[in-house]
């Protein structure tokens, strides 16, 4: 396995391309979204947003992009552009402003804390926590609030155990040495020689005697409640060996900004962004028997730890506490200032996933992706296997064409069928168009009766000899060449399920990039209209990770997954939310749900078919709600910090689930 080094180099002028035109699209959106004609006519369109049919979706050919940078695709054409996309309507802009989320979570952090004292002694579970602290050099004043965070602590059971690197700035050492000497919990090992944070943290952990490690850093703070959210998790997951929180960033003036709520265990966006990061706390026994922290990965051997003990663990013994239990400072020469400031911890990054991936083995090559986030390249099977791609349609012969046309001379993987699903087409021109291109080797099978997306795709499947099935809507049009390639490399991996593609408006703007439940009601496409040059939240629009569904408007599985299943469940969820269904189901079989951002289509949605039949409509949804409750309720993929009124990421307020005990 090797890493692009080449990318690397040219990252950096990149980036300065990317972020300008990025900030030119966002202001031109802007103005567009703040004229007279387009707020009048907002409720219009947030009519068609209610009633759209949930399983069709946009289509278009004109650009094709990188996560990193756009590349333009001259062999495709624009279509004639189309409105632009105003955000749609949410609450008081107070509402999502992180310093007013912060004042309004005092109280509810009061109340906990309030009432983690009274019932404390009644905890099972009390573990020793030693708090981890590597020090080098930092400015004795943010090495106080840091220690002064830790004794603050509502949870009493815990140790700062702390190993100074040889330090050579004055009044880090008498600083260290005043703490020790009046707090007896607090251990300070003296290194005589400078061996860089890896080795200092071994240091550190040496002095720690406790059942769990939890990993601070000499300028940052925890808030006086961290350990006993902590604990609390311990009391109801006994068996966890990784605990992770969201956190946010802290300035010289104590100003708090920047918050990453954070996706619950997400495997496949581990290996593109360190997201687990801060507060990480580990059963010492996992981290003991993975050797501690290494060496030749610093700058990254927080990302490395978690990679190494995730290996030894169950998914379910990794648990996330979705409340910010970590202040990072932010300050000139951090990372959290600027991941830049240390470009050799991308490099060592990198050489502890593809280390990581040689030991789960996986063959697979690493890509840098824009902000210094990873895209691996796994291996396929040779022969690559051979993959039917379905797509549903009734007349409507001008979106079919494009569709095909576009498949034809974009796709670079060699090995597929098209399958026309004919569902009582009428159309003189259909018929002729369908002559056509049966005589080019495309199959036309006819799937009479009302139109029922998963009976349809059901009754094509079960008589394919392909070993891999791609479920297309008639109204997409492929940007990528490897589009295919990309999700058949995903779909050919075990563990995944189902592999989604990002889709677009025909304005550029994102319409698909996964699938988040709730919003809305049952769920809805994460990152909705904004635009495809936007990294989206925490630069997941940019990564491939884990969601809970992907859209049937353009997904790719193994037929042997969907033999599991039984197929698609052509009865509770013929039209509206088959797809969502289906992947939900898959999850219930232990598969994985992945999204890709490097395999890319135009899509109109409902183009072709128009609104669900309202009756058919609310029966999906009365099953889902119904069948599906839980997960509706708690989308593990998002964090419910995170609204459920928009696509967009932004906050909600109160928290959902947020337990004060």
């Amino acid at each position: 396995m090797t890493i692009n080094k080449d990318r690397i180099d040219s990252l950096g002028k990149d980036l300065a391309t990317a972020r300008s035109q990025r900030t030119e699209e966002r202001e031109r959106t802007n103005r567009m979204s703040n004229s007279l004609s387009w707020r009048l006519t907002l409720p219009f369109r947030a009519l068609r947003r209610v009633i759209i049919d949930p399983f069709t979706c946009p289509k278009r050919n004109n650009q094709s992009i990188t996560a990193s940078t756009p590349i333009v695709d001259e062999s495709l054409q624009p279509l004639a552009p189309t409105e632009p996309v105003a955000e749609p309507k949410g609450p008081p802009q107070a509402y999502r402003d992180y310093t007013d989320f912060c004042k309004r979570m005092e109280p509810l952090v009061a109340n906990y804390s309030n009432n983690f004292a009274q019932r404390l002694d009644r905890l099972e579970l009390q573990p020793l926590i030693s708090i981890v602290l590597p020090v080098y050099n930092p400015d004795p004043k943010w090495l106080r609030e840091a220690i002064d965070s830790v004794l603050q602590q509502i949870y009493p059971y815990w140790q700062l155990c702390i190993a100074d690197d040889a330090s050579t700035k004055p009044g880090v050492r008498e600083t260290l040495l005043e703490y020790s000497e009046s707090h007896k919990n607090i251990k300070i090992a003296f290194r005589e020689q400078n061996g860089h944070i890896s080795q200092a943290s071994n240091t550190a952990l040496e002095l720690a005697t406790g059942e769990f490690v939890a990993l601070l850093d000499h300028d940052d703070i925890l808030p006086a409640h961290a350990l006993a959210r902590v604990v609390d998790c311990i009391n109801e997951h006994p068996d966890a060996c990784v605990i992770y929180s969201d956190e946010d960033k802290i300035d010289e003036a104590g100003q708090r900004s920047q918050p990453h709520f954070k996706s619950d265990w997400n495997p496949d966006l581990l290996i593109g962004q360190n997201f687990i990061s801060h507060l990480g706390v580990y059963r010492k026994s996992k981290v003991e028997r993975v050797g501690g922290f290494r060496e030749g990965v610093e700058g990254a051997q927080d990302w490395d730890l978690v990679l190494r003990v995730s290996e030894q663990c169950n998914p379910e013994q990794i648990r996330h506490i979705p409340e910010i239990l970590y202040h990072w400072r932010s300050i000139a020469g951090s990372t959290a200032m600027d991941i830049g400031e240390k470009n050799y911890a991308h490099k060592a990054a990198g050489k502890a996933l593809e280390e990581h991936l040689a030991r789960i083995g996986k063959t697979a090559t690493l890509e840098p992706v824009d902000r210094y986030y990873w895209r691996p390249r796994y291996s396929m099977p040779k022969p690559a296997p051979s993959i039917a791609i379905i797509i549903p349609t009734k007349d409507h012969i001008n979106l079919l064409k494009t569709c095909i046309d576009s498949i034809q001379s974009k796709t670079s993987y060699p090995h597929f069928q098209i399958i026309v699903a004919d569902n009582g087409s009428e159309e003189p021109a259909s018929i002729e168009y369908f002559e056509a291109i049966q005589k080019l080797g495309i199959e036309i099978i006819k799937t009479p009766g009302d139109f029922n997306f998963s009976k349809i795709n059901n009754t094509i499947i079960r008589d394919r000899s392909e070993s891999l099935i791609c479920l297309l809507n008639n109204d997409t049009t492929v940007i990528n060449q490897n589009w295919l390639d990309e999700m058949a490399m995903h779909a050919c991996r075990e563990e995944i399920g189902i592999v989604g593609a990002k889709l677009l408006f025909p304005h550029d703007h994102v319409q698909h990039a996964g699938i988040v439940l709730g919003i809305g009601g049952i769920g809805s496409e994460a990152f909705k209209y904004i635009h495809k040059t936007d990294d989206g939240y925490i630069h997941r629009a940019f990564l491939i990770g884990n969601y809970s569904a992907v859209t049937g408007a353009c997904m790719l599985f193994r037929k042997s997954v969907w033999e599991e299943l039984d197929g698609l469940n052509q009865n509770d969820t013929p039209n509206a939310y088959s797809d969502v269904d289906f992947c939900l189901r898959c999850q219930e079989k232990g598969y994985r749900i992945l999204f890709t951002p490097f395999a890319q289509l135009y899509h109109h949605e409902s183009a072709s078919r128009g609104p669900e039949n309202s009756e058919a409509f609310q029966t999906a949804m009365d099953y889902m709600r119904h069948r599906w409750a839980n997960r509706i309720q708690r989308d593990p993929y998002y964090n419910p910090n995170l609204t459920l009124e928009r696509e967009d990421f932004t906050l909600a307020f109160p928290p959902r689930n947020y337990s004060t005990k």
